[in-house]
């Protein structure tokens, strides 16, 4: 049998080091100026999977090549790269590797390697859109949709909840189409009052009304040969549904105080987040202004809808605020992880991208903790007993299907409309609650 031999100390004070280094950096791989591996911590053990081990050189763990690798190090630069071998089930399928340099005085010593999940799947196709990044195939699908949409002169409507993207949509169909010398302009028709949004949309001639000490063109007019995006459109007041349907007719606007037509050319993109069906049907918008605005209706989906986003998302804002300066974040916790994933997201990419701020700004060192993230992440209260309808069988239901829309609001009404507490108090999560409310706001006539 062949004797151990005991751990010489220098190898002892590497691992020392290693540590250490994990301790503050996360998951850290020790590497020779050949790309040998001196040692590796725990952390980074666990993360690679067994693929590494000491001796072996840093580029066997991966599917790219040494030169790609080397270079890499060289750089002392963040890069992505594919984990080698046989993918283990539930773990990253690639890393983010950043270097740097070990020196003893002038001499190159090696590179401190460290490493950090990377949700990105290297074998999905990502894609940055105008603005709109994606690994799913329905946005991507959604994508083409908008190429093509693009080419025409048909009115688009755009369908999607606050935060969606919804005015990046309106760009690219106005950077892809032959508009896109002309000129782009968006207007939000809930933001006005009625006589205010009328004076912006059609335009105003002097002394139209007290103020109107000049002529004003008006959005239709300033969009002349290009687009215009009407964002909202589901809160225009009935009147202004009926002289916008009018303009979309003749193709002509007067003025407010005016008399004269005047012809405008201009293709517009309208955008809501409600159902203009329902609106139609409850009233409160014309079904033949409908019609003309949606000739080319495009749904995008909520963030919960695309779960697979979410955690690339958060990495690709995290490494633009990296690059702003300031503090430099590595890699999120695995807690972290689980509540970015968990949480609902009402505010969709916008609201993402304001949490991963948030946190970057308040918290500390390399790696981003639940502790971080905005307070409705980290909300612990105890279950508090809760008068439920008669047809729940139990004060906590153990499951979705045995959740009552009527316990659902009861709860929120409690909670002054809180659903993070209005789950707490059901005993469910609040992407349980979210999609019980979601199934019934889908479930009414449309």
């Amino acid at each position: 049998m062949k004797e151990t031999r005991p751990e010489s100390p220098p190898e002892g004070a590497l691992k020392q080091s290693l540590r250490a280094l994990e301790a503050f950096a996360g998951p850290t791989v020790l590497i020779d100026p050949q790309a040998r591996v001196l040692a590796l911590g725990a952390e980074a053990r666990a993360l690679l999977g067994g693929r590494l081990s000491p001796g072996q050189r840093f580029h066997e763990g991966f599917s790219g090549t040494e030169e790609e690798l080397r270079a890499a190090l060289r750089a002392q630069r963040e890069a992505v790269f594919p984990l080698g071998g046989r993918e283990e089930r539930g773990k990253s399928r690639s890393l983010r590797v950043r270097s740097m340099a070990l020196t003893e005085g002038t001499r190159s010593t090696g590179w401190a390697v460290q490493l950090a999940p990377c949700q990105v799947d290297p074998n999905s196709r990502e894609e940055l859109f105008h603005g709109l990044w994606t690994q799913d195939l329905r946005v991507r699908r959604i994508f083409r949709i908008i190429e093509k949409a693009a080419r025409t002169e048909a009115n688009v409507l755009v369908r999607g909840e606050s935060g969606t993207g919804k005015e990046l949509v309106a760009n690219a169909l106005h950077t892809l189409s032959p508009r896109a010398r002309g000129p782009f302009r968006a207007i939000n028709c809930a933001a006005l009052s009625p006589s205010l949004l009328e004076s912006e949309l059609f335009g105003h001639v002097r002394g139209a009304f007290t103020g109107a000490v000049r002529d004003s063109p008006g959005h239709f007019r300033l969009a002349q040969g290009g687009t215009l995006l009407l964002d909202e459109v589901a809160e225009l007041p009935l009147e202004l549904q009926a002289k916008l349907l009018r303009v979309l007719e003749t193709r002509t606007v007067i003025p407010v105080g005016g008399r004269e037509s005047i012809s405008v050319d201009v293709r517009i993109v309208a955008a809501t987040h409600r159902a203009l069906r329902r609106e139609v049907e409850q009233g409160r918008f014309r079904a033949d202004l409908m019609y003309r605005l949606r000739v080319i209706p495009i749904f995008l989906p909520a963030l919960r809808e695309r779960p697979g986003d979410i955690l690339p998302l958060a990495e690709r804002l995290l490494a633009e605020l990296n690059a702003r300066g300031g503090r430099r974040v590595l890699r999120i916790s695995s807690r972290a992880r689980r509540q970015l994933e968990e949480y609902p997201w009402p505010g969709n990419v916008r609201e993402l991208r304001n949490v991963m701020e948030y946190a970057h700004v308040m918290g500390e060192g390399p790696t981003l903790t639940e502790a971080e993230l905005p307070p409705e992440f980290n909300e612990q209260l105890r279950p508090v007993s809760l008068p439920l309808s008669p047809e729940s069988a139990s004060p906590a239901p153990a499951a979705a299907h045995e959740l009552h829309l009527e316990d659902i609001r009861r709860a929120l009404a409690q909670t002054g409309g809180n659903r993070a507490r209005a789950a707490s108090l059901l005993g469910i999560s609040r992407v349980t609650l979210w999609r019980r409310l979601r199934e019934a706001e889908e479930s009414k006539p449309r």
